[in-house]
């Protein structure tokens, strides 16, 4: 029998990653990163143009470059005949979006806009729509629209309507100028068929939609703001399909570009750590699944909906058909470490890194490895790049209490690390409150794979079992599986994902198990952990929200008199 294969796109936050996978075993069998030309424009535009702060964008035609570079490439590697391929999936960071022309095309690669910070692609990291997120938030409630309570009753800065609403108060020139605005996914697979589907994945998640209700009215719309009437007809249309299904098929001229034959099945789009829940066997009621990398995405497969604080969506046959999947997360996690290494760790540090020829962070986990729980006497708020649940507040900002001039930099590394786990403890316990179980918890991403200490510190705040997938390239791998559902059974690949978890997912057997003792004494922390959290995040935010302000002074060049200070209170 003639061995099947499909393909998994990755598109991350620096880098996309391609994977083949055998269909039947899960094997992987080659797999290409191209990174990033342009990685992630938070300072500027390729021009030298200055962005402002909270700003978060990407040049579309770095994901062209995954596509071309890195597709031929595994094709190259794995030496495979490309008529044995039967399926191709996208997965996406999210949301991350982007203004199209009347054909297709990225405004920000037509010559006219290509100087207009808003014609490009918005990350899913771009903060600085937060002021329309609470617009939406607080209209929402005077209306009581039903769809609010399954975002947590609260809208976030990083989803596609506070984007837009962004772009038609700011720039409404390229409002208009807009044929459409749609999910970088979507649009892959948009180029990849000719085929303009949206994902119910996205849709549901990232912008209101509902499997029942479809979007809000138009009412609520134009009632937001005037400009987006008929939005829904207009500048959002296209039809909306659910993970599993097929997109389209590939394109002639894409398949020549790609090295694959035209005609094969390609799958709707997923949000990356989406896809990373089949990809680890995830697939039942009560099992809890922690993306990690920059961020934290988690993801719970349930069987009944709850109304629950600071979700970032809740959405039927959202990750796996059949269930409720609820999303929450934590907006800086590797972020934070790599914050604290490239800016803050004393030269030394680095010194001792080269002459041993380990990483920074591999000195830091063994340092801090030496240290029990408590040991250092800081305890520290996870919020360096906002709080996304359960406070869902891109104002808050990170803290480390307890600092002395004895503090060391493994202590502090160390507390980074403990911090976003006492921030998923918090996540977990909103889900248990609420009525819903967590049962199993699963890590992947790049973390879990690399730092050992870190997911021992999870098991012990969380008081929980962590199983770890045996892939590298979860996500990728995921997007592979819907890939092979999208294909079908009667064309080599599977009728459901259920079918294709159990032939391609696969967890290590090492389990990391709590330590009773640390268990005890991160309790106690966990307390000054939420006392904290309590306070700057609920009590007293005004003092984080009063010094982000204060960052965003407005400031002319350096040098000149004029010099203003500006600033809102």
């Amino acid at each position: 029998m003639t061995r099947k294969y499909t393909i998994g796109i990755d598109f991350g936050t620096e880098s996309g990653r391609v994977l083949l996978v055998d269909v039947d075993t899960g094997e992987e069998i080659a797999t290409h990163v191209t990174a990033y030309k342009n990685g992630v424009l938070d300072e500027m535009l390729p021009n030298g143009q200055s962005l402002q702060p909270d700003w978060a964008l990407q040049h579309p035609g770095d994901y062209l470059d995954v596509l071309f570079h890195s597709v031929p490439e595994v094709m190259r590697l794995a030496q495979i005949d490309k008529k044995d391929v039967i399926g191709v999936g996208i997965d996406f960071t999210s949301s991350t979006i982007l203004p199209l022309d009347q054909q297709g095309n990225p405004l920000c690669l037509d010559l006219k806009w290509e100087n207009h910070p808003h014609s490009w692609v918005k990350l899913w990291k771009h903060h600085a729509a937060h002021k329309e997120a609470d617009e939406i938030t607080r209209l929402a409630k005077e209306r009581n629209e039903e769809f609010l309570h399954r975002y947590g009753g609260k809208i976030s800065s990083e989803w596609m309507f506070p984007k837009i609403l962004q772009i038609i108060k700011e720039a409404p020139e390229v409002f208009e100028e807009a044929d459409l605005f749609i999910e970088a996914c979507d649009w892959v697979t948009y180029r990849l068929t000719n085929n303009l589907i949206r994902s119910s994945n996205t849709c549901g998640y990232k912008a209101f939609w509902n499997k029942e209700a479809g979007y809000p009215e138009a009412s609520f719309f134009q009632a937001l703001h005037p400009r987006l009437e008929n939005i829904l007809e207009t500048k959002m249309r296209g039809e909306v399909r659910s993970i599993g299904e097929k997109a389209g098929e590939l394109t002639e001229e894409m398949a020549h570009k790609l090295g694959l034959l035209p005609g094969i099945a390609v799958a709707v789009g997923i949000i990356d750590a989406h896809a990373g829940v089949p990809a680890v066997g995830a697939v039942h009621p009560g099992q809890f699944v922690l993306a990690m990398g920059t961020s934290t995405c988690h993801m719970l497969i349930s069987d009944k909906e709850e109304a629950i604080e600071g979700i970032c969506g809740i959405v039927e046959d959202g990750i796996i058909p059949g269930y409720y999947s609820y999303e929450t997360g934590q907006v800086a996690v590797g972020d934070s470490f790599a914050w604290y290494v490239e800016q803050a760790v004393p030269s030394y540090v680095v010194q001792e890194a080269e002459e041993a020829g380990k990483s920074v962070h591999q000195v830091l986990e063994e340092k801090a490895s030496t240290y029990k729980p408590g040991q250092s006497g800081l305890i520290t708020l996870d919020w360096w790049n906002g709080n996304r649940s359960v406070l869902v507040d891109a104002n808050l900002s990170g803290t480390i209490i307890g600092l002395t001039l004895a503090t060391k930099p493994e202590e502090i590394y160390r507390s980074l690390l403990e911090s976003t786990a006492f921030g998923t403890r918090k996540i977990i316990e909103n889900f248990t409150e609420a009525g819903v179980e967590v049962r199993e918890l699963f890590a992947c991403g790049g973390l879990p794979q690399r730092n050992k200490l870190l997911m021992q510190i999870y098991a012990d705040i969380t008081n929980r079992e962590i199983k770890i997938p045996a892939s590298n390239q979860t996500t990728a791998l995921g997007a592979a599986m819907y890939a092979s559902v999208a294909a079908g059974g009667y064309n080599g690949g599977y009728d459901t994902i259920f079918e294709a978890a159990e032939k391609m997912a696969k967890v290590k057997e090492e389990v990391f198990v709590p330590i009773v003792e640390n268990v005890k004494i991160y309790d106690e922390l966990y307390k000054y952990y939420l006392d904290l959290h309590d306070y700057f995040g609920r009590e007293k935010y005004e003092i984080m929200h009063g010094l982000k302000k204060m960052r965003m002074i407005d400031d002319v060049e350096p040098g000149q008199n004029d010099r203003k200070l500006e600033v809102q209170m």
